[in-house]
């Protein structure tokens, strides 16, 4: 549509300047000025842009001066867009041409036209002649140009001098977008911001915050843009008591928004930079806190991760060779079944896995919003709207199986018959999820068998990296939870706590669920289906059940144990799970393994491309 306007322009302009053989006659100036110099000065029209041009050059209908003269030829309007054309062109469907508002409107009087030369306040008087100009001369653009502060913004700088965009209502999405778009054009400038002492990571902090990371991938009607909170002409700084920024005024400014927002909800730092331990020491300091956790958690694991790949892939081709030269023989029934979970483990582990993905797939297109990917994710859930309903839906199922969890932590603990011991020696005991002194004692091992230097440890019901994975839970959830119910409700939390707590919650929120993501898509998948011994996947979580083999192999002393208590033939499965019930779990299974791989992936070409 835009291209059929510039063309029908461009006819325009041609047919204006009528047939090619219609060559208009090149009178001088001094031909014209004998009967017009009433009304056009010679001086300054010799002086002005068009100084040099005969008159017949704009008045190209007058070929014959002697019937001009005798008003044979009917004087018609100027067609500017004859030389004029890309302005006509910018001039076209802008909010000019669509109120009337043509050429001569604004250059008055055409005869006497000087050079612009960037004289900005030209443009203020000139624009002032129809628009209100008080808010903009008060406000720190207006007086920095009044003072000769050729970087202070003037109307052209926004909008433009003849491509002039309508905005609409100051509540539109176009309003808000226009505005956030030539204010981060100039504020983007460092080094213009450095020389003027203007704040210079303005346009860096937005980005970061939520505002700006939900602008980035189109959400102009859920985000805050510059002018929501500068105001759009009337930009004063903080120390005026007009100012919409000034602390006094700042429940106003963020109530637009905020209907509920507090004086304690305005301490929040707009445009807190966490690398700046001067002015913000403690975002600074829960950001290094954060960092180091993250790094220190991933080189830990990764490095466990690749140790095991390795020392597992060996591991193998050992039993195979000694299979194959009989030194090694089949156990004898390996192959029947005993059961590992219980039917309301394996719905909760379902419930994480689809909380988890849900939460993943539209938490983490904000996490790297400048990237393609995240842009096309976001437009796929329908904007940043529909994407934080689905990112809360999933995590109230998260706090369900967390409660859930508590619950069935409560009734092994202190409920259960049939546990022994008190609950001090349950919490401690093989069935319990909590780490003791034999796991200390299985990740020396585990160090040693990676090494070559002992023999594989043997483990009871729950191995150190499955305590790890669970404690894991109760801390996200105080972490992420706890951060994301503050991000959640702001106003609620702003009236209770200074508004800066809710920057921490950011950064931990952040941060703890970028640690999240990163280990279960690639530590917690390979622990679980992705080393030698079990790759492509591990189906136990899916069916609850475990072979005689595996048992023996992965779990010995639950075995023996199961032994010396004589239960071992309660936990036998008689009855293998349905084939059906095994192909769409492991199809769902599969899903999500590839899903989390995929977002593993492109969270890895995000760090990259950063």
């Amino acid at each position: 549509m835009r291209v059929m306007l510039v063309l029908l322009v461009l006819a325009g302009v041609t047919l204006a300047a009528g047939p090619a053989t219609a060559q208009p006659l090149n009178f001088s100036p001094e031909d014209c000025l004998g009967c017009h110099g009433g009304q056009i000065d010679s001086q300054a029209f010799r002086g002005s842009v068009h100084g040099t041009n005969a008159c017949t050059s704009c008045h190209v209908e007058i070929t014959d001066l002697e019937k001009h003269a005798a008003g044979e030829i009917a004087v018609r309007p100027v067609r500017c867009a004859r030389c004029h054309k890309q302005e006509a062109v910018e001039h076209y469907a802008s909010v000019h041409m669509l109120n009337d508002v043509g050429c001569s409107d604004c250059h008055r009087d055409i005869h006497a036209v000087k050079p612009w030369q960037g004289d900005k306040k030209k443009v203020v008087t000139l624009c002032g002649g129809c628009h209100d100009p008080s808010w903009y001369l008060d406000s720190v653009h207006g007086q920095g140009v009044e003072k000769g502060n050729r970087d202070a913004a003037v109307c052209s700088d926004c909008h433009g001098l003849h491509a002039i965009e309508p905005l609409g209502d100051r509540d539109s999405q176009q309003f808000r977008a226009f505005h956030t778009r030539v204010c981060l054009g100039c504020h983007g400038d460092r080094q213009m911001m450095e020389r003027n002492d203007v704040f210079p990571v303005a346009v860096t902090t937005y980005w970061e915050s939520y505002h700006g990371k939900s602008t980035r991938l189109g959400s102009d009607r859920y985000a805050a843009g510059c002018a929501d909170c500068h105001r759009a002409h009337g930009i004063l700084p903080p120390e005026a008591p007009d100012s919409s920024i000034n602390p006094k005024n700042l429940v106003a400014t963020c109530g637009q928004c905020h209907a509920r927002a507090s004086r304690n909800f305005t301490k929040f730092y707009v445009h807190g930079d966490p690398t700046d331990r001067g002015r913000y020491p403690v975002l600074f300091w829960t950001y290094a806190l954060m960092t180091a956790l993250v790094v220190s958690v991933f080189v830990v694991f990764w490095l466990h991760t690749l140790l095991w790949m390795f020392r597992g892939f060996v591991e193998n081709r050992e039993r195979a060779a000694a299979l194959a030269e009989g030194r090694l023989a089949l156990l004898p029934d390996r192959h029947l079944q005993y059961r590992r979970f219980r039917r309301v483990h394996i719905l909760l582990h379902l419930i994480v896995i689809v909380s988890f993905l849900g939460l993943s797939l539209t938490g983490l297109p904000l996490k790297f919003s400048d990237m393609p990917w995240a842009r096309a994710m976001m437009s796929f859930y329908g904007g940043v709207h529909y994407a934080g309903l689905i990112h809360r839906a999933c995590a109230i199922l998260t706090f369900y199986y967390f409660l859930a969890v508590l619950i069935m932590s409560f009734d092994y603990l202190f409920v259960r018959r049939g546990v022994p011991g008190n609950w001090l020696q349950r919490l401690f005991g093989p069935d319990s999820l909590m780490p003791n002194l034999k796991d200390v004692r299985d990740v020396s091992g585990m160090v040693r068998w990676f090494f070559f230097r002992g023999a594989k440890p043997r483990f009871e019901r729950w191995t150190y990296w499955e305590k790890f994975d669970f404690l894991a839970v109760f801390w996200g959830m105080f972490a992420i939870g706890g951060s994301g119910l503050m991000l959640w409700f702001p106003e609620f939390f702003g009236r209770l706590l200074p508004g800066w707590i809710l920057n921490v919650a950011t950064i931990v929120h952040s941060d703890e669920a970028l640690l999240a993501t990163g280990f279960i898509f690639t530590v917690h998948f390979f622990n679980t289906h992705g080393r030698p011994e079990k790759f492509p996947m591990d189906f136990v979580i899916f069916n609850g059940q475990i072979s005689k083999g595996e048992f023996l192999e992965e779990r010995p002393e639950q075995w023996e144990r199961y032994q010396r208590l004589g239960v071992t033939e309660e936990f036998r499965v008689r009855k293998a799970s349905g084939v059906l019930y095994d192909f769409l779990l492991k199809g769902f299974g599969f899903t999500a393994l590839l899903t989390g791989m995929g977002l593993a992936f492109l969270m890895l070409y995000a760090f990259l491309r950063s």
